[in-house]
């Protein structure tokens, strides 16, 4: 059975006030999925399925980022984000650090040994492109770059540099790492919403609102007052995590 509804409560307990959806929507929230189309696709059935038997007025998919490196299907999540959106739904598709490693790389190929290790690799060869060995000479790295970019689809291009860096919906704001405690929500940096961790996970801070995040994976979504995490490591675990919020209930969808 794919389907585990993790649990279904309010806020407020840990709340004054119960933060809430937008009135009259229906919000899904997915977390890293690392070139797993498989579950994707999966997880896409169970959304679909859900958001039918609710039938609120307006539904909205939000992908937290990293839909690249570490599984080995990275160009089909993106041709299934493009090609099937889930029919009837709002799209929001933010950026992660891998998206941000992959554009830098294709400008510059300094980033090319850190990205590799990270899981640039797997979406080298997922693109028909052979990976630097390690310990490569410069020589190498520049040739792969080189590749990646005759070979990476121009709408696959357009769709990395089209991400964006946050959204928000009533109470709540995604980003893909999370925010600098302390710093109000429309001047936060690009490098923090993509990569920060520990400054934000560790926080007690009140941000403005909860905010919903992945980049850093727990086994299970880390619930917690001023933030939600959802990235359950679904490259390696097979589980890939989807919050659904409408008011001020919330609930989880999983493969």
């Amino acid at each position: 059975m794919i389907t585990r509804l993790l649990g279904r409560s309010r806020l407020q307990p840990q709340q004054a006030v119960a933060p809430e959806a937008p009135a009259d929507s229906r919000i899904y929230a997915f977390g890293d999925i690392h070139g797993r189309a498989d579950l994707l696709r999966r997880l896409h059935a169970l959304v679909h399925d859900d958001a039918y038997r609710r039938q609120a007025p307006r539904n909205v998919a939000v992908y937290l980022g990293d839909y690249i490196d570490r599984g080995e299907d990275s160009p089909a999540v993106i041709d299934l984000l493009l090609d099937e959106p889930l029919p009837g739904f709002e799209t929001i598709t933010l950026k992660g650090n891998h998206e941000d490693s992959l554009l830098r790389f294709l400008e510059d190929t300094a980033i090319g040994p850190a990205w590799l290790l990270y899981g640039g690799r797997e979406t080298l060869a997922s693109y028909g492109v052979r990976p630097p060995a390690p310990g490569a000479d410069e020589r190498d790295f520049e040739r792969a770059r080189q590749e990646l970019r005759v070979r990476l689809p121009e709408r696959h291009r357009r769709f990395f540099a089209g991400l964006k860096l946050s959204h928000e919906e009533g109470d709540y704001l995604f980003a893909h790492a999370g925010v600098r405690p302390g710093v109000p929500l429309d001047r936060q940096a690009e490098d923090d919403l993509l990569w920060i961790r520990d400054e934000f996970l560790f926080s007690d801070a009140e941000f403005g609102k909860i905010v919903v995040h992945g980049h850093t994976i727990s086994e299970r979504p880390d619930v917690q007052r001023n933030r939600i995490g959802i990235d359950t490591g679904a490259f390696a675990s097979g589980r890939l995590t989807c919050l659904v919020l409408e008011g001020t209930d919330w609930a989880f969808l999983q493969t």
